[in-house]
């Protein structure tokens, strides 16, 4: 299939050896590709279970036409190899807690500005959900959507889990492993852009993007979410016996 218009060398020369290694690994079953926008910069955020989750998620974008440009820890940047796949590719480097972590949003801003599509997991780690259900997110994917006003698309993924544990560092590729994934209607977010971004705008854009993500993923198992979600911070501060 032809590459995407807008991949560079690299990323092209990187997408031969990958996709027929996810094709000898996995057997997708990809559904939605009719919400991701035609023309012009958008956001697709999806569900993290597994540290094979950025493969599954990259695959179905690019197959589907378009180059994503994944929000991904920073230390990933300095492994060998890796991060100079990462930088060459374009990949957006998160500075989590640091005084670059500004850089991380306007680096995303922009890519979407010049019309590109970048991919964001919102729980901002693996889910601690015990089930793998989507847990909390943080307020990342909103301010990037709020500001730029580009077109939130929801994605969820079921199977990459299979292929490796959540916390797995040995992947199981034997026997192929179904890849379900699912994108969903733009998250309608139209009235909050108006809005200060403080705290209660972020929350209710988060919530909005972890509940379009959620009922895709609900439909894909066949089963409900739990009526609360699994929020790590707040856990802490409980054990903390600190106020929220």
């Amino acid at each position: 299939m032809p590459s995407p218009s807008r991949s560079n060398l690299a990323y092209r020369n990187v997408a031969r050896i990958v996709r027929p290694l996810m094709f000898a690994t996995t057997r997708p079953d990809w559904h939605g590709a009719e919400h991701l926008p035609t023309e012009g910069g958008f956001v697709a955020v999806a569900n993290h279970m597994t540290e094979a989750d950025p493969l599954t998620f990259a695959h179905y974008l690019w197959d589907n036409g378009h180059v994503p440009r994944v929000l991904a820890k920073a230390s990933l940047f300095r492994v060998p190899v890796v991060g100079a796949v990462l930088r060459a590719t374009g990949q957006i480097p998160v500075h989590r807690d640091t005084a670059a972590a500004g850089d991380s949003l306007r680096a995303a801003v922009e890519a979407v500005r010049q019309g590109e599509c970048v991919a964001v997991f919102p729980e901002g780690t693996l889910t601690r959900d015990p089930d793998l259900w989507p847990m909390a997110g943080r307020t990342g994917a909103a301010r990037l959507a709020l500001t730029t006003r580009a077109p939130v698309v929801p994605v969820a993924q079921w199977g990459p889990q299979d292929l490796l544990a959540r916390y797995g560092k040995v992947p199981h590729p034997v026997p192929r492993k179904k890849v379900t994934i699912v994108a969903g209607p733009p998250v309608e977010l139209s009235d909050l852009y108006d809005r200060p971004q403080d705290t209660a705008t972020l929350r209710e854009a988060t919530e909005r993007i972890m509940t379009a993500i959620t009922v895709l993923l609900e439909g894909i198992r066949g089963e409900h979410a739990p009526a609360e979600r699994c929020d790590v911070r707040r856990r802490r501060t409980a054990e903390d016996g600190t106020a929220p």
